[in-house]
Order: C-alpha cells, then sequence, then structure tokens
C-alpha cells in the first residue's frame, strides 16, 4: 500500500503553529516512506474563508519547504467544489437506510440539551426522529422547497468501535455512547465531519494525521467511512501543542502563527527543526536537516504528553541557523527587511555582504539583523543622550577632530587595518587607551556603546561617512561645553 497522507487547512486566518505541527508530520510521513502527500483546502466556512488567508497558507507552506504532490491550483482540491458529491452520497446513504431525516426544530433542540444538563445527562439527541417512516425517493433538505428538516447518521446502537491510533495506541468506544449526527444542515450544505470523510476516502488517503481534540470525532468517522463502504485510514493523533503556562497554545502566549514568524526574520529551517521536535524525537538529537526529519520521521517516536512551545527555544534555534548561513546568502536574505523600513543600501553587493559579516554573529533573527545595521544605512542617527553624556565630554573634542584629520588622510585602501594604524597614532599623541577613544568613537558613528569592532564598523561605513560623523561629534561636545 502506497502511503497517502494529506493537510486538510481552512483558509478563515492564518496557519496555526498546532495545526501546521500536524501537517508536518503528515508531510514527514509521506516523504519517509516515498508517498504522497496531499494538500486540499477545506473552505466550506464561506463566510470566513478569504482567498487572502489562502494565498498567505500557501505561501507559508511553501515557505517551509513543505511541498505537496496534489492539490492547488486544482479545483478538485478544493472542498466546496465537491458539494454535490458530498449532497449525493448523503443521499444515498438516506435510501439505503444508513440516515434519516429529523424534523426537531432548533428549538426543541435546545430545549433538550438544556434539560439534559439539568438532569446530568450526556446532551446527546434522543433519536426522536430515527425510527420514523420517510418515502424512499425522499429529497435533500432545502427551506425554499418546503424541505425544513437535517439529514442523520444512523449509528449502531451497540457494540464498539475500535481505534488503533499510531500515537496513543488502542482506543474503545462504545457505540452506545455516541448519538446519531448531523451530516446535513436544513439548508441542504454538508456538515464538515461528513464532507472530510468522503474527501478522505475518494482521495484514497492511507493516514491522518491530526491533533488529538479531533479524539472525539473519529469513532463517529470510523463507522462514516464504513457506512460509505469504505476501509477507514489509520489515524495518528498528536498530543495538544501548549503554551509555557500548560494552557493551548494562543495569541495570549505570543506569535502563534507561521507568518508571524517569516515576517519576523526566522528561518524555514529552524520552524521546521522546532516543530518537528515539538512532540517527537530521535535520541539525543536537537538539530536536523530537512533529509534527516525525513530519514529518521516515525509515529512510534512520538511523545503521547502535550508538546511545550517555548519561544525562547525557536529564537535559539533560529540563531544557531543564522551564525552557519553563508555571508552572501544572508545578505540577500535581510534586504528585504532592510527594505521594509524603507531605508537605503549605500553600496553594493559586496559591500552589504561586508556589513553582515560584522553583525551576523549578534543578531538572532533576520528582522533583528537589519535593525542592528541600522547605523550602517541611516545617516541622520540619532545619539543616546546618556551614552553622549557619558562619552561625548569636551575634553574628547580634540582627539575626535584628530582622528577626522587621519582618517580623511587615509590613501589607498581603507581597510580595517588602515584604521588601526591611525587608531595607534591619535592614542599615542593624547596618550590615551584604546577604551578612552574607541568609545566615544562608537557613540559618535552608531549612537549607542555596543557594535562590533570599531576598525570593522569604521572600515564598512566607509571613509566619508565616518569623517562627516566624528565631526559632528566634535560639533556636539562643543554645543555642550
Amino acid at each position: 500500500m502506497k502511503v497517502r497522507s494529506r493537510f486538510a487547512p481552512s483558509p478563515t486566518g492564518s496557519l496555526h503553529i498546532g495545526n501546521v505541527r500536524s501537517g508536518l508530520f503528515a508531510w514527514l510521513f509521506a516523504r519517509h516512506h516515498g508517498g504522497v502527500f496531499i494538500l486540499r483546502i477545506d473552505d466550506t466556512d464561506r463566510e470566513r474563508s478569504s482567498k487572502e488567508s489562502l494565498e498567505e497558507q500557501l505561501d507559508d507552506l511553501r515557505w517551509l519547504g513543505m511541498d505537496w504532490d496534489e492539490g492547488p491550483p486544482d479545483p478538485a482540491y478544493f472542498q466546496t467544489n465537491r458539494v454535490e458529491r458530498h449532497r449525493a452520497a448523503a443521499l444515498t446513504l438516506l435510501r439505503e437506510g444508513k440516515a434519516y431525516p429529523c424534523y426537531c426544530s432548533a428549538e426543541e433542540l435546545d430545549a433538550k440539551r438544556k434539560q439534559a444538563e439539568r438532569e446530568h445527562r450526556r446532551p446527546v439527541y434522543d433519536r426522536k426522529c430515527r425510527n420514523l417512516d420517510f418515502p424512499s425517493d425522499l429529497a435533500l433538505p432545502d427551506k425554499a422547497a418546503g424541505r425544513n428538516y437535517t439529514i442523520r447518521f444512523k449509528a449502531p446502537l451497540d457494540g464498539e468501535t475500535v481505534l488503533e491510533d499510531l500515537v496513543k495506541g488502542r482506543m474503545v468506544f462504545q457505540n452506545a455512547d455516541l448519538d446519531d449526527w448531523i451530516i446535513i444542515r436544513s439548508d441542504g450544505s454538508p456538515i464538515y465531519n461528513f464532507a472530510s470523510v468522503l474527501d478522505d476516502a475518494d482521495l484514497r488517503i492511507t493516514h491522518i494525521v491530526r491533533g488529538d481534540d479531533h479524539v472525539p470525532n473519529t469513532p463517529r468517522q470510523i463507522q462514516m467511512f464504513k457506512a460509505l463502504g469504505f476501509e477507514p485510514p489509520a489515524f495518528a493523533h498528536l498530543p495538544q501543542v501548549l503554551g509555557p503556562d500548560g494552557s493551548p497554545l494562543s495569541k495570549r502566549h505570543g506569535a502563534t502563527s507561521v507568518v508571524a514568524y517569516r515576517e519576523g526574520g526566522y528561518f524555514p529551517e529552524a520552524m521546521l527543526n522546532y516543530l518537528a521536535r515539538l512532540g517527537w524525537s530521535h535520541g539525543d538529537q536537537e538539530i536536523f536537516s530537512k533529509d534527516e526529519l525525513i530519514q529518521f520521521f516515525d509515529f512510534a517516536d512520538c511523545g503521547k504528553s502535550a508538546g511545550v512551545f517555548n519561544p525562547e527555544k525557536l529564537l535559539w534555534l533560529n540563531f544557531h541557523y543564522l551564525k552557519e548561513r553563508p555571508v552572501a546568502q544572508l545578505a540577500r536574505e535581510v534586504t528585504p527587511f532592510i527594505e521594509k523600513r524603507g531605508w537605503p543600501i549605500p553600496g553594493d553587493d559586496a559591500w552589504l555582504e561586508k556589513m553582515v559579516a560584522t553583525l551576523h554573529e549578534r543578531a538572532k533573527t533576520l528582522d533583528e539583523l537589519a535593525e542592528f545595521a541600522s547605523f550602517y544605512l541611516k545617516d541622520d542617527i540619532t545619539i543616546d543622550a546618556k551614552a553622549a553624556a557619558k562619552f561625548l565630554k569636551p575634553e574628547i573634542a580634540a582627539p575626535l577632530r584628530t582622528l577626522a584629520a587621519e582618517i580623511d588622510s587615509i590613501e589607498g585602501e581603507f581597510s580595517a587595518a588602515a584604521v588601526q594604524q591611525v587608531f595607534e597614532r591619535v592614542l599615542a599623541k593624547f596618550n590615551f587607551k584604546l577604551g578612552q577613544l574607541a568609545q566615544p568613537v562608537r557613540v559618535a558613528i552608531t549612537g549607542g556603546t555596543v557594535s562590533p569592532g570599531i576598525y570593522e564598523v569604521i572600515e564598512v561605513l566607509g571613509k566619508h561617512r565616518t569623517v562627516e560623523r566624528l565631526n559632528s561629534a566634535v560639533k556636539l561636545t562643543e554645543q555642550r561645553a
């Protein structure tokens, strides 16, 4: 049997970390077994689904490298384009006596639910309409045509439904505890649980990977597969992803969507690596290439307890990948984050790479790297007031003026080595130690007290811009005096 797994997001918003983790595990399983990975768009929530959400989700998956073998843009993989297939299958179940019309009103059902809650009973449908006679040629609901009812599945009343879960193990459900659930609404539209089962069957899905919040739906879906004449696929229910406080991961824990991390300057390799380790392990190894994830992945190594999303661990991983990145590649990748800020890049590719080389050991994300580069890219730098008060005192004016003139006189290659020689001459002239001059210079040309090595910074900044900033700092000290 060839593995066919799927990921079926709803285009009603951004891809959630927990949701895409399930999709990743389905993708890894398919790739590990040389199978087929299918992307299906479950867009039956017409009010909330949008083209913008769909495009964002597809961009997220492409960014992560989770390629699909079947799916968009083929319209056959959009659930809304299969409604007539769902309706036809429901009509067949109705005619075969595996489903029945339910005439109970919403008000009546609500009253029964409240009564069950008062009596501390499970609020399941009491099957009032299950054994009513109805014509064999009964059509599907259509309020406009006067057919105001729902269609319910006629679930088994006794026996057991067994789930041999690939992660959680064997689970047994008593059929007597399950209800006759609605498969077609009174407006004639299919319920998700019914449509999803039929879509999975038609797509010949062999393995369904999803969060364990879907476990209560699974026995009903297994019964539906069998009622439709299909063998149920294998199921792998992954424990939930929780926030650091142990509650389900939500916006109150910070960023929870893939796009937030993509736009925040994280690397897809870091996100893939982190999500894979969120509920799966391979020995003590922490860092995996994509090929290694595919090679080693197996549901037998998935944990049974919930995974805790740790943003700091993800940031640590991203820092690792940033440090390992070739500088030329990093320069290309940081460019959109610079452009997003509206800052010009005052140089060619070689200059940009030289700039990045001074910063990439400090930044943890591409966005942070772009922000750290602000003093290189902006000429209207703002000097921190506290740093100015501490280091740009009147007595530093003469050394800064001398340094500016010495740097301006450099001929030939303008390099860190040449800058160092100038510094040494000025230090000797004023009988300074390096820190006495370097820190005021750092404040003058970067605006703050922290930066890469001062010689390298000046080399990247260039002669003209360095001299201008030093002279501006001299004026500032004179004004303060």
